[in-house]
């Protein structure tokens, strides 16, 4: 069914329970509104055709030989079945319908059922599935203006970043962020603790390459008095501190192998001690690692424990160099741009076109790190309002560029609007060049300089303010 016909109104519709005469009820009700409605009366092959097929709304019976309706619902959720779910149920099992909603279900019909009271409860659980697919909408729309929990990108690879964080972030599933350095792992962390179950817990990093093995020790899991020269008091270390929370491993292929065992053993015991201590301690902890090395080849060179690799290694994320990200530098640079400009006062400023083309054309080897802190350098000595090639740092202006250096879009509309852009960008340009020529060759006489182009001098130097020009441009 297309996405037009179920914002038309057209659902399909699911119905679980032994009783064929509720199907066919169900049918006769529903179908005559437009609605596609398929009823299996065993509630294994039910269970089955929910996980598999595309459905609105399930309607599902409790009491069914074979298999509960409360554990037919708890495996549909379980498997990430979307649908809406209105529970089935006699006078004498209001309670468990009641339990059923506090399990993911929608709302409940009790038997025997009339076609109104049907039609009502199908409606109100429908209204809010509509409203959960516009909110959804909605965001979707936010992300890509403001960015996805505050990541910039609308490229396939992030595309695909975005929908394993959507996946994994409501799980307590280990993660392991994969990525060169400057590609902005600890975002991605922060973005999967913001949509996680445990986003108002902490969340604590950790660096493993900042501290000695030692100390290391005593930073994740704590140490007592005495338990070593300088420990003048018990610790608490972050395994404990972060309890309910998440804890974040920061270039965890640093670790020594004799870290990494201890590492291995919290992570399958749950259970954690202190340095110097003989008790445990029971820690419920979310774990989330990152690296910027071949984890895989440093258990072939004997450098890391494979057990612990495939531990962490459960939900890997791989993030893009920023040479891969096709398309999402321009608007990078605008964002990082526009919050320089903001956060330091400075009247706003632009890229020139041939600028941007430079900046897409380099490899940009510092990933997104690098990309903001050319921004941020170029927005504060910048001496006009617009960036320009000569502003920029000297290996982005070595790089050959190509001649184009953008998708084209799809629709006329788009095109319309793109042409516009370029010749209302190209118009700048050569306003801008005009200028300046005109004040070098009069060295930097305004006056002089209006009267040789043939301009009046209020124009003129109303021109120069556009482009930020200064009597200087033509010295």
């Amino acid at each position: 069914m297309s996405d037009t016909e179920k914002m038309a109104g057209r659902q399909r519709v699911l119905v679980i329970d032994d009783e064929a005469a509720i199907g066919l009820s169900c049918r006769r009700c529903l179908e005559p509104e437009g609605h596609e409605v398929h009823c299996i009366e065993d509630p294994v092959k039910g269970l089955q055709a929910a996980i598999a097929g595309d459905y609105d709304v399930i309607l599902l019976d409790l009491m069914m030989p074979r298999l509960h309706g409360m554990d037919v619902l708890k495996q549909m959720k379980a498997a990430g079945v979307a649908a809406e779910v209105v529970i089935i149920t006699g006078h004498s099992t209001v309670e468990s319908a009641v339990e059923a909603m506090k399990h993911g279900a929608a709302d409940y019909l009790s038997k025997p059922f009339t076609p109104d009271e049907l039609r009502l409860v199908f409606r109100k659980v429908m209204e809010k599935s509509a409203l959960v697919r516009e909110n959804a909408v909605l965001r979707r729309a936010l992300e890509i203006d403001k960015g996805f929990e505050g990541i910039v990108g609308e490229s396939r690879p992030m595309e695909r970043v975005f929908g394993l964080i959507r996946r994994v972030a409501p799980t307590d599933g280990t993660v392991l962020v994969r990525g060169e350095s400057g590609t902005g792992k600890e975002m991605v962390v922060r973005a999967i603790h913001r949509l996680s179950r445990r986003k108002d817990q902490p969340l604590l990093g950790c660096d493993c390459s900042s501290l000695a093995p030692s100390l290391l020790e005593s930073e994740l899991f704590g140490h007592v008095k005495g338990s070593f020269s300088g420990a003048i008091a018990t610790k608490q270390g972050l395994f404990e501190v972060a309890d309910k929370g998440t804890l974040f491993l920061d270039e965890v292929a640093n670790l020594s192998l004799e870290t990494q065992g201890k590492l291995l053993r919290v992570l399958e015991t749950r259970r954690v001690r202190k340095v110097g201590d003989t008790a445990e301690r029971e820690v419920d902890i979310r774990l989330i690692a990152a690296t910027n090395r071949d984890l895989m080849q440093m258990v072939k060179d004997g450098t890391f424990r494979e057990d612990l690799y495939y531990r962490l290694n459960v939900v890997p994320i791989d993030l893009p160099p920023l040479r891969e990200r096709h398309g999402d530098i321009p608007k990078l640079a605008m964002v990082f741009l526009e919050r320089c400009c903001r956060q330091n006062e400075i009247n706003m400023k632009s890229f020139t076109p041939e600028a941007m083309a430079m900046m897409e054309a380099y490899a940009w080897p510092g990933n997104v790190r690098e990309l903001r802190n050319v921004v941020e350098r170029m927005a504060i000595l910048c001496d006009s309002d617009r960036i320009e090639a000569r502003h920029l740092p000297p290996e982005l202006r070595q790089v050959p560029v190509p001649v184009v250096t953008a998708s084209l879009p799809r629709l006329w509309g788009d095109f319309k609007n793109l042409k516009q852009q370029v010749r209302d960008a190209a118009v700048q340009e050569l306003e801008r060049r005009f200028l300046t020529e005109a004040l070098q060759q009069c060295e930097g006489n305004v006056s002089k300089a209006a009267e040789r182009v043939g301009m009046q001098r209020t124009n003129f130097h109303a021109l120069m303010r556009k482009h930020g020009l200064t009597s200087e441009h033509g010295v």
